[in-house]
């Protein structure tokens, strides 16, 4: 899927933190999965201003590996996809609804970015995701398999099949909740391979339509060993390893790029107004 010629591994290696033996192995994915989530920010500045975010991979280094800057799922992903393809593994796109907070299954398009990856050796495949933006998000990849429960430093994922008329199944991912406490299903997929250039036009669509969220107010998130950050709007919230989340309302810009700066670790550009 990946044409990885203009992607620079070690300058990406290098910006993750990761230092391990470059191997085709789970372990490595493992690794470098885990590095990315803890080490690139999620964030739309791109697209409130009207742009859809290049997918192009020297882009993509210029702006999250050499840049103090972070993604969407679409720069997330295709990012970890050309890193992983280098170090030998087999990638594949896939494409999902966002159930999260949806009334319905239907109710949203397919426009989530993911990963199907194999690996030599292994038996089954798995699902690999640095781009979605919430606190149930994957930190380490899974098993693409039913009737299953893994618990991936510290998050607990389960897929289940939901109904469907389609000719392929339908799966959901599931995170545990640990504050609720349930399984709360994040997005619905099958497993049909989607192309890159089907994902150059779901990036388009969400940088540009004006109902898309991504293009009416700041969206950013941030995950390390010890707390999740986000920032939705002006509201600034905090989740700790426990499940206690604070938050706070920001009003004064000077404030908000401080907090994205400092906090997120995302260079602002310039003249973009954090609060609008």
């Amino acid at each position: 899927m990946y044409e990885t010629e203009r992607f620079d591994l070690d300058a990406y290696l290098e910006r993750i933190a990761w230092d391990g033996v470059r191997r085709a192995d789970l372990a490595t994915l493992r690794a470098v999965h885990r590095a990315h989530a803890l080490s690139l920010p999620f964030e739309n500045l791109e697209p409130l201003t009207g742009t859809a975010p290049s997918l192009a991979p020297e882009d993509l280094v210029a702006k999250m590996v050499r840049g103090r800057r972070g993604g969407y799922c679409y720069e997330h992903n295709t990012l970890l996809g050309l890193a992983l393809t280098r170090l030998g593994l087999t990638v594949t796109g896939l494409a999902g609804r966002v159930v999260l907070g949806a009334p319905s299954v239907e109710s949203r398009p397919r426009t989530h970015m993911m990963l199907r990856v194999g690996v030599p050796g292994e038996p089954r495949a798995y699902l690999a995701d640095v781009g979605f933006g919430a606190a149930g998000a994957l930190l380490e990849p899974v098993p693409l398999a039913l009737g299953e429960e893994h618990d991936g430093a510290g998050r607990r994922h389960r897929f289940v099949r939901l109904p469907h008329d389609g000719p392929l199944e339908l799966w959901a991912l599931q995170a545990y909740d640990f504050r609720k406490p349930e399984w709360v299903s994040q997005y619905a997929f099958t497993l049909e391979p989607f192309a890159a250039s089907d994902f150059e036009v779901f990036n388009w669509h969400v940088a540009t339509n004006p109902r898309s969220p991504f293009t009416r107010r700041p969206y950013l998130q941030r995950t390390t060993d010890e707390r999740h950050l986000a920032l939705d709007g002006a509201v600034f919230s905090e989740t700790r390893a426990d499940g206690v989340t604070t938050e706070r309302t920001l009003t004064e810009e000077a404030e908000a790029r401080r907090l994205v700066e400092e906090e997120f670790g995302i260079a602002v550009p310039d003249g973009f107004r954090m609060l609008g």
